[in-house]
């Protein structure tokens, strides 16, 4: 499959058979690194590093799969160059792209990283936005498969906030791949009408069942209940409300057993404040599928680049 010269900022943009291709390189390519062989396929190449908002797995990620395939990467942070401030993005953007072979943006606006990849000519790889974050879904798919040996017909629930960047995000790749998928959360915080009625479409294609609801009970049969963060980054001065809104929506021994599944697995793409979203004993109880998953991040991220981008 030739994905050469593709961004990647929404899984909306790539179809079930691509996602999947996805999974399956990044599934070779962390074999190898267990055997201790890594590529070159990034020889030569430069890489920008775009961080507006800080981050652990997502820099670690990107800067490790570009080195392990012998590329060079440059970190950006905020106060490195003149994003949208004393220059503009489509400026910036045509600037790095006679300089670097591929852009990677983590920041708030998802214009922001649209424009990137529209005026740098080059491709470009969401990091992580206020709508999106397509990167940290190839890594959750992958835990799914390794602990399921599938993803078509497992079920999903994501609990919390459900309109945020993860549940969106989420929504979107497990409708395409036929993963049925159910967001948990107070009304007041469902995804969009407009998104829930494009994954509907997606789920027609792949016979997947989506469902947006405000019951516990919607667990019943979960084989993965993923939680995250109640506040993203930017909302810290709304913690004390949307504690409120969520702290029946926490994941804990009760909830968990709502699924009637003794194989059901609970996931976190972290950071995690243990005793809001989840309690301390339900993390630590998956923390090895937890921290499998975001080591992940690197082997899925390194698959994007070697897709996009790569020399073979």
């Amino acid at each position: 499959m030739n994905l050469k010269g593709r961004s990647f900022l929404t899984l909306k943009d790539y179809t079930a058979d691509e996602i999947e291709y996805l999974i399956e390189l990044a599934e070779d390519l962390k074999k190898k690194k267990k055997e201790g062989i890594t590529g070159n396929s990034l020889k030569g190449k430069n890489i920008a590093l775009i961080f507006e908002k800080p981050s652990t797995r997502t820099r670690c990620s990107f800067t490790v799969a570009c080195v392990d395939e012998g590329g060079h990467p440059e970190y950006l942070g905020k106060d490195d160059i003149q994003l949208g401030h004393k220059e503009s993005v489509e400026d910036t953007a045509r600037v790095l792209g006679r300089m670097f072979d591929g852009i990677e943006f983590r920041g708030y606006k998802q214009e922001t990283v649209e424009k990137l990849a529209k005026y740098s000519g080059v491709p470009v790889w969401n990091g992580l936005t206020d709508t999106y974050h397509p990167t940290q879904i190839l890594a959750d798919f992958l835990t799914l498969k390794e602990q399921f040996g599938k993803l078509k017909g497992l079920k999903m629930v994501y609990v919390g906030d459900g309109r945020n960047n993860m549940a969106n995000s989420l929504m979107i790749g497990a409708s395409k791949l036929g993963i049925h998928f159910t967001i948990l959360a107070p009304k007041a915080l469902w995804p969009s009408e407009e998104l829930i009625k494009e994954c509907s479409q997606y789920a027609i294609e792949s016979k997947s069942q989506l469902l947006v609801s405000d019951s516990l009970e919607a667990v019943a049969g979960a084989d993965a209940i993923y939680t995250d963060v109640w506040c993203s980054m930017g909302e810290e001065d709304l913690a004390a409300e949307r504690i409120a809104l969520l702290k029946p929506y926490q994941v804990n021994d009760a909830l968990m057993d709502l699924s009637q599944k003794e194989h059901t697995i609970f996931l976190h793409c972290l950071p995690a404040v243990k005793g809001n979203e989840v309690t301390e004993e339900v993390f630590e109880r998956f923390a090895d599928v937890i921290f499998n998953q975001a080591e992940n991040r690197m082997h899925t991220i390194k698959a994007i680049m070697v897709a996009t981008l790569g020399n073979n």
